[in-house]
């Protein structure tokens, strides 16, 4: 025979762990300052254009 699961805790345990997962990835996504903000948005425009400027045209 298996043993005895109060599925109450079981339920609660699953959401815990959940709440405590969505936390973890808000505090990355929104937990920076305003000058770590503009860095990466820098960076990423940065990249976005080196990556623009670096496609090549087809002519078809």
């Amino acid at each position: 025979m298996g043993e005895v699961v109060n599925l109450n805790k079981v339920r609660k345990a699953r959401d815990k762990a959940a709440a405590s997962a969505q936390a973890r990835e808000n505090r990355a996504r929104f937990g920076r300052s305003k000058g770590q903000k503009t860095l990466e948005k820098l960076e990423a425009d940065q990249a976005e254009r080196s990556l623009d400027g670096a496609r090549r045209e087809d002519e078809d």
